[in-house]
């Protein structure tokens, strides 16, 4: 008996021997989870007198605003999602393929880019409200009443009209892989298009939709520059403002662990939803489905239906700012505008490179060792995705600028000098940040491409002498060009748009496009922001229309 339980604890031993591909992968889960276990540890710390002026101020409206606008923006974002994936996908009506891909294209525009372009558009001296003065007469405020957008809702309608493409696309992708025999045995039944929607197509649906649910509600809670433009006191406002405005690192900390409990709290539920829930097709989704036949004011309905969310979310804001920055392109076009755009590029593109790079040797890491270890370490390493930034921030420059007094006091006890901050406020600061946040993009798009190779090949490349190493560089790396660029491709664009992380820890008079946007909307300079906000859709655009183009011929 006792060799029996020796040999077992020898073999489990050298099951999870660490390797060299074991230690790198956990080393890089270690430092990328650093941040967050340090936010997450402020929740233990000594709480001071600026929590008792927190919960007697504005903690409740912290709590209450965060609930109300995910609220609004999840039932928007399903709404808006679930409704349109289902109309290009299993209809056929005046313009649907052309809205395959325009309904992702309000992902490639930040909320906060549409909050100042549309606060502008319907300010009372905007085109919209003069228009209206002129054309019925009005002369005042008072002769009419017009929404007040810097509001809850009216960040919850921003909110939305870039986060639904979150779920448009997972459900879409969710009705494209659903079983062609289950959709025609509904039609056999006598079943029309909206039944077949709400008894068959919805409920298989429904862990794609709760994902894309997930990722929208994250987002909203991680956004900076719509809430604070209209003046809503949420958890990333106040952790910004009690880091910079009060100067209270321990209180912010504080709040970035309890947004970030929020945040795991959602995490569980929406895994818990579906825990019970299993999800099997019968058959083959090669076959091609027939599409539902949409003519005369039912087609006209679905396109009218398609197109609002892409007027509202895209056509609308980016024809204004175009239609600023070509009435100020004298101006626009400056050295500073060239300064700002290679700054964002060099952030985008180092973070884009080391990303892919790190999520190639975790995905092949995990290939070649699927323990649990390894497992637990990849997914530590691509949580940081569903903090918020702000939150982030704050975990970065809690060590770094511990770090910084360590090495400092080192090098005066050691040789009389002073070294002061050599991380903190730089671009390496930033950058890790970067990377704690968008890691998991790289690696979901890395670990999709490398999961589609045959083993085989491993096997035959080792038969011809060629080490792991020498397999992932000359076998797996070629045939994941695709994917590698994909996963590069997103990071970039994700880093040209993110705002919170950036404005906390960027370093001084390295400003980059999104900070400038943010900057001149601020002091309503809507004009001056107009063409690096164009400059940032721009960017985005290119992406989303690629993703979309997969997407349609995966079936």
């Amino acid at each position: 008996m006792t060799d029996f339980i020796s040999s077992s604890a020898i073999k489990t031993i050298k099951r999870l021997s660490l390797n060299g591909w074991t230690l790198m992968v956990m080393a890089i889960a270690l430092i990328i989870a650093t941040p967050i276990f340090f936010v997450f540890s402020s929740i233990f710390a000594k709480k001071g007198d600026i929590w008792q002026h927190l919960a007697a101020t504005v903690l409740q409206d912290y709590i209450i605003n965060s609930f109300l606008l995910m609220f609004l923006v999840g039932i928007g974002v399903c709404a808006i999602g679930v409704g349109t994936a289902w109309l290009v996908t299993m209809c056929r009506f005046w313009g649907s393929r052309c809205l395959e891909w325009a309904l992702l294209l309000p992902l490639a525009a930040p909320a906060y880019l549409l909050a100042y372009a549309y606060t502008n558009m319907l300010d009372y001296f905007g085109p919209v409200q003069s228009a209206l003065r002129n054309i019925f007469g009005w002369t005042t405020i008072q002769d009419y009443w017009f929404p007040d957008i810097r509001s809850l809702w009216g960040a919850a309608v921003m909110l939305l009209l870039v986060l639904y493409p979150y779920v448009y696309l997972l459900a879409r992708v969710a009705f494209l892989e659903q079983s062609v025999c289950t959709i025609e045995a509904s039609r056999s039944l006598g079943c029309n298009p909206w039944r077949s929607f709400f008894t068959i197509a919805l409920p298989l649906a429904r862990p794609s939709i709760v994902a894309g649910l997930a990722l929208a509600l994250m987002e909203t809670l991680n956004d900076l520059g719509t809430v604070e433009y209209f003046g809503i006191n949420t958890f990333t406002t106040g952790i910004y403002r009690t880091w910079l405005g009060m100067g209270e690192r321990s209180a912010a900390a504080q709040l970035a662990a309890f947004l970030m409990l929020f945040i795991l709290i959602l995490i569980v539920l929406e895994r818990r939803s579906r825990r019970a829930a299993q999800y099997y097709e019968a058959s083959s989704s090669i076959k091609r489905l027939t599409p539902f036949e949409l003519k005369s004011w039912r087609g006209i309905l679905a396109l009218v239906a398609c197109m609002f969310p892409v007027t509202l979310g895209f056509i609308i804001p980016g024809g204004y700012l175009l239609q600023l920055t070509l009435k100020n392109l004298d101006s626009v076009f400056d050295g500073d505008f060239l300064d700002l755009a290679q700054h964002s590029f060099i952030l985008a593109s180092i973070t884009a490179i080391v990303a892919m790079t790190l999520s190639l040797f975790m995905a092949y890491g995990q290939r070649l060792e699927s323990n649990w270890l390894m497992k637990t370490a990849v997914r530590i390493a691509a949580m940081g995705y569903a903090i918020p930034g702000s939150v982030i921030a704050v975990g970065v420059l809690i060590p770094v600028a511990g770090l910084d007094n360590i090495i400092d006091r080192w090098m005066q006890a050691t040789f009389n000098i002073s070294t002061g901050l050599l991380l903190s406020g730089t671009v390496a600061s930033l950058i890790f940040a970067y990377l704690v946040r968008f890691l998991a993009v790289a690696f979901g798009s890395v670990e999709s491409s490398l999961n589609k190779i045959s083993p085989n090949l491993d096997d035959a490349s080792r038969s011809l002498g060629y080490g792991s190493t020498s397999t992932l560089w000359k076998i797996h790396t070629p045939l994941m060009a695709g994917g590698l660029l994909t996963s590069a491709m997103l990071v970039f664009v994700d880093v040209m748009k993110e705002l919170p992380a950036t404005l906390v820890i960027r370093p001084f008079n390295f400003d980059t496009l999104g900070i400038r946007v943010y900057q001149y909307a601020s002091d309503e300079r809507l004009a001056e922001a107009a063409a690096p906000a164009l400059a940032i859709v721009l960017v985005g655009i290119i992406p989303v229309i690629l993703l979309s183009w997969r997407i349609t011929h995966s079936r």
